[in-house]
């Protein structure tokens, strides 16, 4: 096992490898057609089993599809799935289609903001056009079971869990992508049924995991945040620093 010694910060020091690897993982779309050994997937698993949780209650649940019979009909179901909702959703089609659909849709996007925001929404319209692929042709998913119960947030738990498997995984040379759009077949009875999905666990999110097909690497431009800094008395103005210059 590691030692775990963590590497002491000194002024003007470059990033540890832990950072690096933080800094410079990108969401892999694009995967090679090899399946991955079990024992790799659970070393995968295993980081994020220790990731903390509130009151270290874990209130998760992993299941591995490894299967490309499974996750081709995983694929073909999100497809129908997309299909269906841009039927109900989808009114830039026509301009009849835009008369009757646009305030019902524009309805449904505010009772639901985050499932129906234009990232999403546009990729349904993608899937749903044979245009994009749901799971990327991944040859591993990870599913993350959240258990409602859980204490004070647990889908912040599980967002900490799934990220300590990001991690690890590039560390390891592997790929992933974070897979929302896999709650679309939950509006299906036979996936909920298939993986056995139930009160008190709910399908929270989807790890898509494998050999990257080329490089990727390297860090992206992020916006510079403008961070309220508290460092002096009650009746101190805080300062704002521009974090990323």
């Amino acid at each position: 096992m590691a030692s775990g010694k963590s590497e002491k910060w000194t002024p003007g020091m470059g990033w540890n490898p832990v950072e690096k690897v933080i800094m410079q993982r990108r969401s892999i779309r694009s995967f090679r057609n090899e399946p991955l050994p079990d024992a790799l997937i659970q070393r995968v698993l295993e980081a994020g089993r220790f990731a903390p949780s509130a009151g270290n209650s874990q209130p998760w649940k992993f299941i591995v599809v490894n299967s490309p019979i499974i996750i081709s009909e995983m694929e073909r179901d999100a497809v129908r799935a997309s299909k269906f909702f841009m039927r109900m959703h989808d009114y830039s089609r026509t301009e009849k289609r835009r008369h009757y659909l646009k305030p019902y849709t524009k309805l449904m996007i505010r009772l639901q903001p985050n499932d129906l925001h234009p990232v999403p929404f546009g990729l349904m319209q993608q899937i749903a056009r044979d245009n994009a692929r749901a799971f990327y042709g991944a040859p591993t998913l990870i599913l993350l079971l959240e258990d409602v119960r859980g204490v004070a947030n647990p889908s912040t738990d599980i967002g900490i869990c799934g990220q300590n498997m990001v991690i690890a995984a590039h560390s390891l040379g592997l790929g992933t992508c974070w897979i929302g759009m896999v709650k679309i077949l939950t509006y299906m009875s036979k996936w909920r049924k298939f993986f056995g999905i139930k009160y008190p666990y709910k399908l929270n999110n989807c790890i898509a995991l494998g050999w990257p097909k080329g490089k990727f690497d390297g860090e992206v431009p992020r916006e510079v945040q403008l961070v309220t800094w508290f460092d002096g008395g009650m009746h101190d103005p805080p300062k704002i620093v521009r974090q990323g210059e």
